[in-house]
């Protein structure tokens, strides 16, 4: 077995582990390993054959990581997460809102929620309401 054979393997376990851990770290030491095994192949000596795999995975970090992690979490940037995520969403009331009453409860996602009327009104069972605030656990609705 010649030595572009285990930069080539090395290589292959790093994109294997980078499918586990997805955070495209692991991917740019295989972009180095990579390098190394075309450097082997080339009849690079030993040295030769680490500076490349340095070289590739230092700008593999520096530039293709942050591109490969743009573009695969776009969707995850300033989205709402927890509690905050549940402003401007539809719910619809499972239980009659009265603020004489204190009482008065909301389904958003099938997920049971303290409710109160932002105007204070009385909301009725069934309505479809907006999210429009998130105090502690309890949201603050209007009608649609």
């Amino acid at each position: 077995m010649e030595i572009w054979h285990i930069w080539v393997i090395v290589a292959l376990v790093l994109v294997v582990v980078e499918i586990f851990t997805q955070g495209f770290a692991v991917l740019c030491l295989a972009f180095g390993a990579g390098a190394a095994a075309i450097a082997a192949a080339c009849s690079a000596e030993l040295t030769g054959q680490l500076i490349w795999f340095s070289v590739v995975t230092l700008i593999s970090f520096v530039l293709v990581r942050p591109m490969l992690l743009k573009f695969f979490r776009k969707g995850r940037a300033g989205r709402e997460s927890g509690t905050a995520a549940l402003k401007g969403r539809e719910a619809v009331v499972s239980e009659r809102i009265s603020v004489a009453d204190n009482t008065g409860r909301v389904a958003v996602d099938g997920d049971d929620w303290k409710a109160v009327s932002a105007d204070g009104s009385v909301i009725e069972k069934g309505t479809r309401v907006t999210v429009l605030e998130v105090d502690s656990v309890i949201l603050k609705v209007t009608s649609k």
